[in-house]
C-alpha cells in the first residue's frame, strides 16, 4: 500500500511539473524582439539589440565564424567602421533612472544622459565615454569618430565640447563651444561650427588628425545651418544668415561654397540672384544635396511670407479660420499640415564650376523626381494643382505630368489629367516608365524622342491588384528596377517577374514561373549602393505560396535566367540583411510557435538549411501556447473562403471551447507569422486568449461593392458556424472582438444574428451617413472618399445611393440586438469621429440593451500609451471571460464607475 501510495504521489508530482501555465497579464515584459540588425562591412561580425517590451534592451555582437559573442547592456544605433576594427554605439541611460526623473518631473537637460561605447573587435576592449550628445564616423574612412559631449557636462554652458579621435593611433583633439558638426566622407577632417561666447565670435572651420592646424571658412555671421559634404568630401557647401536685421519677416539665408583650393567659404549665391524669383528666398529647413558627381547643388527656395500683425495684444486678436468652397484642400487639411507648407521649398540648382544656376519652377521639391542621383539633364515632375479640390470624394488626384530640363529649367507637358502611379525613370532619366490607373495600361515616355507609348501590352496576365474589392480602380503590383542599359527593367504581376521594355521594341520575357503552382515572386534590394541590374546579376528573390502560406528564398540569374530555390518553408520572413563584401544574409524567421530569429545563409546555390544564431524568449516553454491552421469552408456566397484557426496548445479535441472571431479584412498569410503575447493597440491579443482556454478564429472576408455589411455577414457568420461543426467550440459561447472597420462590421453583424454572445468594437461606424462628412483628424481629410472609393466600399455619393448608406448603417437596426457589446472610442481619435461611438452608445442606452462605452482619454484611434494597452488587456479579458465563462463581472461591468470616483482607486475598478 505503502509502495502504491509513493508511485500515486510520483505521477502527481511528474503531472504538475509538466503542466503548463496559462498566460497572464504579468508577462508581457518578458517577451523580446530583435532589433537593429547590421553587418560588419567585411562579413565576419554580426550587431543586433534585444529590446523587451519594456525595460533595457541588450546589444550583441557576434562574431560568426568564431561562433563568440559581446553583450552590451543597453546598447543601441550601432555602426560599425568602415575597416571593420570598431563597433561604436551608444549605450542608453537604464528604463528605471529614466523613469524615475520623469516621475520627478525634471526638465530635459536633466534627464539622464546617454554614453558612448567603443568596441575593438580584434581585442574585445570596450572603452565608455559618459554624457555624449551624438557622435559621427566617416562613411569611408578608417578608425575615426567625432563625438558631441552633452553640453551640461561642461562647465561652459554655450556650446559644448567635440573630440576628434583616431582609434587606431589613439591621438585626439579636443574642440570647445561646438554647436554642429560634420565629418569628412572619408575622415580627412571634421567641420565644425562654433557658437559666440562673450569673448569670441562664432566661427566655422576645418580641422584635421594630422596637424593642429584649423582653417577657418566663415566668422562675422549670424547662424549657419544645413551643412553637406559631396560624396568624395572634396566640397563643402551650407547656409549662413549674415545678420540678424530681417530675421523677423523671414530667414535670409545665403549659399556658402568652400573646397580645398579655397582659403575659406565663399558666399555664392543668395536671394537677390536673377534666376530667384523676386520675394523670394532660400529656404534654410530643405536640406542640401550633391549631386552624385559632385557638380551640382540642389537647394531650395521658398516665397517671402508678410510679418503677421502685432499691432494689437494678444488677447484682442481674432482667431477665425475661414472655410471657403474654391479653397483646394479643407482648411483642416490646411491647419495639419501648416508646419510643412511653411517649411516646403521649391528646387534651385548651382553647379559651383561656373556658377550656374537653373530654377525649375513653381513646383513643390515633393513633387519632383530626379535622375541619376541628381546628375541627370531630366527631372519628372507631378503637378496636382489644378484638380485637389476633387481628392475630398475621390481619395486621390489627378495630375499634370512634365518632364523638366535641368540645364534650362523649361518645362514639357507629358500628359495632362491622368490618374497616375507607379513612376520609375530609367536611370539616365531618358525613359520615364508608369501606370495610368483608369486605363490599366503602363506607358512610357522617352525624353529625346518625346515619344510617349503603350507598353507590355504582350504580357497576357494582369499587372494590376487581379482581387481588388474595392470600387476604384486596381493598383498595379509595380516595378521593381531597371537594367543597367536603361532600357529594360523588372515588372511584377500577381505572381511572377518580367523583363519589359520601355522602348516597346523586344517582347517582354517571363522570369519565373509561378502562376502555375500560385507562388508569388518578388525582387529583394540587397545592395543599396546599386542603382541597376547588370545582365549577369545574379539576384535575390523572396517567395510566397498562396496554397500552404509558405515562404521561401531563391537566386535568379539574369544571364541563363535560371532559378535556385535556396530554401522554402512554413515560416514567415520578415528581415533580410545582406553583408556589403561577402555572399552572407541574414534573416529574420519566425512561425507561429517560434519566436523571430536570426539566420545565417550564403547568397549561393547551395541548399539552405541554416541554424539559427539567436534564440529568444524560451521562457515561452513554460506557457501553454498556440497552434494555427488553414481552414477552409464555403461561404453564404458560395466561394470558398479561407481562415486561421488557432487552438490552445493543450486542445482536446473532445472538449468543448469557447471561441472569439477576430477579423479585419484578410489574414490568412499571416498563418506562419508569430503573435508574440503584448497589450495591443487594439487588436486581439490572440497568444493569451489561446492560452487560458480560447479557439480563436480569423476569417477572410470579401466584399461586393455597395454592400459591405453583408460581406461581412456572409464570411464571418458562414465561417464561424463551420467552425462550431467541427465539434469543439460551444455554439452558446461565441464572442466577437474587431477594431475601425473590424468594429464596424461587429456593429454590423450583431443587427443580424444572435449566434454571439459577447462581441467588442474598438473605434465602430455606427451611422454611415453621419460619418460619410467627417473628418479624419490624423490627416484632416474628409472621409467622403472613403465611402465612395475606398474601404466602406458604398461606391456612390450620399446623395446618389441613400439607400446603401442607411442598409449598411447599423444604427437603424440596433433594436434587434441582443448580443452585449463594449465600446472602445477615444476622445482624440485621429480617424472614426469619436462620437460614432456615443451614438451608438446613446443609441443601445435608449434601447435598453447591454452596452459599455470606454473612452480613453487623449488618445488616438489605436491606443498608444502602454499603461492603457495593458489596461485594455485586463478589461477585455474580464468581458470575455463574464460573458463566455461565467466568470464574476468586476465592477466597471457590474455597475459602472461614477466620474466622482475616476482615478480614486487603484487598479482596476
Amino acid at each position: 500500500m505503502k509502495q502504491l501510495f509513493t508511485i500515486f504521489s510520483l505521477f502527481i508530482s511528474i503531472f504538475s511539473f509538466s503542466q503548463k501555465l496559462a498566460l497572464d497579464h504579468s508577462v508581457y515584459d518578458q517577451w523580446e524582439s530583435i532589433r537593429e540588425t547590421i553587418w560588419q562591412p567585411q562579413g565576419q561580425f554580426i550587431c543586433y539589440t534585444i529590446n523587451p517590451q519594456e525595460g533595457d534592451a541588450v546589444l550583441i555582437v557576434k562574431n560568426i565564424s568564431l561562433k563568440t559573442e559581446i553583450t552590451i547592456p543597453r546598447g543601441a544605433q550601432p555602426v560599425f567602421t568602415q575597416d571593420g576594427n570598431y563597433l561604436i554605439a551608444k549605450i542608453k541611460p537604464t528604463f528605471n533612472e529614466t523613469r524615475k526623473a520623469r516621475i520627478d518631473k525634471k526638465k530635459p537637460d536633466e534627464m539622464p544622459k546617454d554614453s558612448l561605447v567603443i568596441l575593438s573587435l580584434a581585442t574585445g576592449k570596450i572603452n565608455k565615454i559618459p554624457s555624449v550628445k551624438s557622435f559621427q564616423v566617416p562613411e569611408f574612412g578608417n578608425g575615426l569618430i567625432a563625438y558631441l559631449k552633452d553640453p551640461k557636462s561642461d562647465i561652459n554652458k554655450e556650446g559644448a565640447p567635440l573630440y576628434f579621435r583616431d582609434l587606431n593611433s589613439g591621438q585626439e583633439r579636443v574642440f570647445s563651444n561646438i554647436s554642429q558638426y560634420l565629418i569628412h566622407p572619408k575622415g580627412e577632417g571634421v567641420m565644425m561650427y562654433q557658437v559666440r561666447t562673450k569673448l569670441k565670435e562664432a566661427k566655422i572651420f576645418l580641422s584635421s588628425i594630422a596637424d593642429t592646424n584649423t582653417i577657418t571658412l566663415n566668422s562675422h555671421f549670424y547662424t549657419a545651418t544645413n551643412f553637406t559634404w559631396d560624396e568624395q568630401g572634396k566640397q563643402l557647401a551650407y547656409l549662413v544668415e549674415r545678420d540678424s536685421a530681417d530675421k523677423a519677416l523671414q530667414k535670409n539665408y545665403t549659399l556658402a561654397y568652400y573646397n580645398h583650393e579655397l582659403d575659406s567659404a565663399h558666399f555664392v549665391l543668395n536671394r537677390n540672384h536673377d534666376q530667384i524669383p523676386k520675394q523670394y528666398t532660400i529656404g534654410g529647413d530643405r536640406k542640401i544635396t550633391f549631386s552624385k558627381s559632385g557638380a551640382v547643388i540642389s537647394l531650395g527656395i521658398q516665397p517671402i511670407l508678410p510679418i503677421k500683425d502685432t499691432s494689437l495684444p494678444e488677447f484682442d486678436r481674432v482667431s477665425v479660420d475661414i472655410w471657403h468652397y474654391a479653397d483646394p484642400t479643407l482648411q483642416t487639411v490646411q491647419l495639419k499640415n501648416l508646419d510643412a507648407t511653411l517649411k516646403s521649398t521649391e528646387a534651385l540648382l548651382y553647379r559651383p564650376a561656373d556658377n550656374g544656376v537653373t530654377y525649375l519652377g513653381k513646383i513643390k521639391d515633393r513633387d519632383l523626381l530626379k535622375t541619376m542621383e541628381g546628375d541627370g539633364r531630366y527631372t519628372y515632375a507631378l503637378i496636382d494643382s489644378n484638380y485637389v479640390i476633387a481628392s475630398q470624394w475621390q481619395g486621390f488626384s489627378q495630375r499634370d505630368l512634365y518632364v523638366i530640363d535641368n540645364n534650362t529649367g523649361k518645362n514639357k507637358l507629358i500628359q495632362k489629367n491622368i490618374k497616375v502611379s507607379q513612376l520609375s525613370p530609367s536611370y539616365d532619366g531618358q525613359s520615364l516608365v508608369y501606370y495610368v490607373e483608369d486605363q490599366k495600361k503602363y506607358k512610357s515616355y522617352n525624353a529625346v524622342s518625346g515619344v510617349t507609348k503603350n507598353i507590355l501590352t504582350d504580357i497576357p496576365s494582369a499587372l494590376y491588384d487581379e482581387e481588388n474589392d474595392v470600387p476604384d480602380d486596381p493598383n498595379a503590383y509595380g516595378i521593381a528596377k531597371w537594367m543597367q542599359d536603361n532600357k529594360h527593367f523588372l515588372v511584377y504581376d500577381r505572381y511572377d517577374i518580367w523583363l519589359g521594355d520601355a522602348e516597346g521594341k523586344s517582347p517582354s520575357v517571363k522570369l519565373t514561373n509561378g502562376r502555375q503552382n500560385k507562388i508569388s515572386y518578388r525582387f529583394v534590394e540587397t545592395d543599396n549602393d546599386r542603382q541597376y541590374l547588370n545582365g549577369d546579376a545574379v539576384i535575390l528573390l523572396r517567395t510566397f505560396n498562396e496554397v500552404d502560406k509558405s515562404e521561401g528564398l531563391v537566386s535568379l540569374s539574369l544571364g541563363t535566367r535560371k532559378l535556385f530555390t535556396m530554401n522554402q518553408l512554413p515560416m514567415h520572413l520578415t528581415t533580410i540583411v545582406a553583408a556589403k563584401k561577402s555572399n552572407d544574409l541574414l534573416v529574420m524567421q519566425e512561425d507561429e510557435k517560434q519566436s523571430p530569429n536570426l539566420y545565417h545563409y550564403s547568397f549561393d546555390t547551395l541548399k539552405q538549411n541554416p541554424i539559427a544564431l539567436t534564440q529568444i524568449n524560451p521562457q515561452q516553454s513554460n506557457y501553454n501556447w498556440m497552434s494555427s491552421q488553414l481552414v477552409k469552408w464555403k461561404s453564404y456566397t458560395g466561394k470558398t473562403a479561407e481562415g486561421v484557426l488557432y487552438l490552445p496548445e493543450n486542445f482536446d479535441p473532445k472538449k468543448k471551447y469557447p471561441m472569439i472571431v477576430y477579423f479585419y479584412e484578410r489574414n490568412n498569410q499571416s498563418l506562419h507569422n508569430y503573435l508574440p503575447p503584448a497589450p495591443t493597440p487594439s487588436r486581439l491579443n490572440i497568444p493569451f486568449f489561446a492560452s487560458r482556454g480560447y479557439v480563436v478564429f480569423v476569417p477572410d472576408i470579401w466584399y461586393t461593392n455597395g454592400y459591405p455589411g453583408q460581406g461581412a455577414y456572409d464570411y464571418i457568420l458562414s465561417g464561424a458556424r463551420a467552425m462550431v461543426q467541427k465539434g469543439f467550440v460551444d455554439s452558446t459561447k461565441i464572442g466577437l472582438q474587431g477594431q475601425s472597420w473590424g468594429g464596424y462590421q461587429i456593429a454590423y453583424l450583431i443587427t443580424k444574428t444572435n449566434l454571439f454572445a459577447a462581441a467588442w468594437a474598438g473605434a465602430p461606424v455606427v451611422n454611415m451617413t453621419s460619418a460619410y462628412g467627417g473628418i479624419r483628424w490624423g490627416s484632416g481629410l474628409n472621409r467622403q472618399f472613403q465611402y465612395e472609393k475606398t474601404q466602406s466600399r458604398i461606391g456612390a455619393s450620399l446623395w446618389e445611393r441613400p439607400d446603401l448608406y442607411i442598409k449598411n448603417s447599423p444604427l437603424f437596426d440596433l433594436p434587434k440586438v441582443t448580443t452585449p457589446l463594449v465600446i472602445m472610442s477615444n476622445d482624440a481619435d485621429d480617424a472614426v469621429p469619436w462620437y460614432q461611438g456615443i451614438e451608438m452608445f446613446t443609441a443601445m442606452r435608449r434601447l435598453d440593451k447591454k452596452v459599455w462605452l470606454l473612452v480613453y482619454n487623449n488618445e488616438a484611434h489605436n491606443l498608444v500609451e502602454r499603461k492603457n494597452r495593458k489596461d485594455i488587456q485586463i478589461r477585455e479579458q474580464q468581458f470575455f471571460d463574464s460573458f463566455l465563462k461565467g466568470a464574476p463581472m468586476p465592477t466597471w461591468l457590474n455597475s459602472g464607475v461614477p466620474a466622482m470616483m475616476k482615478g480614486r482607486t487603484l487598479g482596476l475598478n
